[in-house]
């Protein structure tokens, strides 16, 4: 037997995707559909943002957050659910007063960006560990604001998946680490290829991976182009995996993914190539020291 490698699918994302491929889940119906699909093609851990059913955009209702994890449970479906914490951070400066935000922005209390989690209960959430430029926006993700979230999310029981751009987020994360406000072991996601933090790179998985605290878990992914070759990497470097049409709309070069699952069925290939295995969702919550199911 291969080493066990987690695969989670990112299902939809936040970002404006909808008008660029017909597959992208929008309704939660859709989205909960997908991620069902996608742990039937391998994946353990499925990662979710929810968008408004009318306009694709991405949302804060609680109440869609609800609908995609009543349907996931519902089904039968034993894969780990991975609520997103990210919406809620993004900062545009107006352009005739950079102290008020333009159109873009959608900055809210931490609160507000944790509530799903704390009303939910998933398996993970994401946590995004530090503030960059994300393309033209800001996104922010102050300390004090990182704490108040990291409470909720410790109160609430759930682990948090500490997603990190570039080096000074593993510093800080350290940081929260030493203060009591994140446990450990910890859960990482390197994330490369965003514009603008780490390039998607052997070089920069093997400077992020060797920053992390000792005894860390971790996964990482490419965006684009880059999502195969870093789930490859990852694989060689002793890391899980990440793939979804959050990440990436294409199956190969010019050619878009059919859905998700496709996505999860490719990079399930890598990993058998690699001499590893897929995790089961059980294996995961191994892993991951999480309470197996029916124990939560």
């Amino acid at each position: 037997m291969g080493r066990e490698v987690i695969i989670t699918c990112a299902v939809t994302g936040s970002a404006d995707t909808v008008g660029k491929h017909p597959e992208i889940p929008v309704t939660p119906e859709e989205i909960a559909r997908s991620a069902i699909e996608a742990a039937q093609a391998g994946a353990a851990v499925a990662h979710i943002h929810v968008r408004d059913p009318k306009t694709g955009k991405v949302s804060l209702e609680l109440d869609h957050y609800r609908e995609v994890v009543e349907r996931i449970r519902d089904s039968g479906s034993d894969v780990l659910i991975n609520l997103t914490t990210g919406p809620g951070s993004r900062y545009v400066p107006d352009d005739l007063n950079p102290r008020v935000g333009g159109l873009g922005t959608n900055l809210v209390l931490p609160e507000q960006r944790v509530r799903q989690v704390e009303e939910l209960r998933p398996d993970l959430c994401s946590l995004d560990v530090g503030t960059m430029n994300f393309g033209e926006q800001a996104f922010i993700n102050t300390p004090k604001h990182l704490r108040t979230m990291a409470q909720a999310i410790r109160a609430a029981g759930v682990k948090p998946e500490l997603e990190v751009f570039e080096a000074g987020h593993v510093v800080l994360a350290r940081h929260m680490m030493e203060e009591g406000m994140l446990a450990t072991p910890a859960l990482f996601q390197i994330c490369l290829g965003i514009s603008w933090g780490m390039p998607a790179t052997a070089e920069s998985m093997i400077f992020m991976r060797d920053l992390l605290p000792p005894g860390s878990v971790w996964a990482a992914f490419g965006i684009s182009r880059y999502e195969f070759p870093m789930v490859a990497q990852a694989v060689i470097l002793g890391g899980h995996v990440r793939v979804g049409l959050e990440d990436n709309l294409y199956i190969e070069s010019g050619v878009l993914a059919p859905n998700n699952a496709t996505l999860v069925e490719k990079a399930a290939k890598i990993v058998t190539l690699m001499g590893a295995e897929p995790a089961t969702p059980d294996a995961a919550r191994r892993i991951l020291g999480l309470p197996v199911r029916g124990q939560r």
